[in-house]
């Protein structure tokens, strides 16, 4: 629940305090947010779980978004599109913890909906 709280917090805040970013640092905040999404998804894909744990969360936040930002900057040095590898594997984990907790969800509603109306 805490990190839903503080990912409506910082949805509010970029809304009300709009930031541009340049767009040499576009792909590096793109991966970035990417990576950091990731986190919070597999977070409350856990949470679905009952496994979350908050150090967990925490290391795996910071390290993807580092990871990330390595990845593209390395990538960017020897000329190769490496983000492209954060995006594809990043965006492979974001839809598998979303596809689990659509599943834990979709469960409970089809067991309240039993309850109501089997009864």
């Amino acid at each position: 629940m805490i990190v839903l709280a503080c990912a409506l917090t910082g949805i509010v805040f970029g809304l009300v305090f709009p930031y541009h970013i340049p767009s040499a640092y576009s792909s590096y905040v793109a991966i970035i947010i990417l990576a950091l999404l990731d986190s919070v998804f597999g977070a409350a894909a856990a949470s679905t779980r009952k496994s979350f744990d908050l150090n967990t969360f925490i290391s795996g936040f910071v390290g993807n978004g580092l990871l990330a930002a390595l990845l593209t900057l390395i990538g960017r040095k020897l000329d190769v599109d490496l983000y492209l590898v954060a995006l594809i594997v990043f965006g492979t984990r974001l839809f598998s913890n979303f596809s689990t907790i659509r599943r834990h969800y979709l469960a409970l509603i089809v067991t309240k909906l039993k309850k109501k109306f089997c009864n």
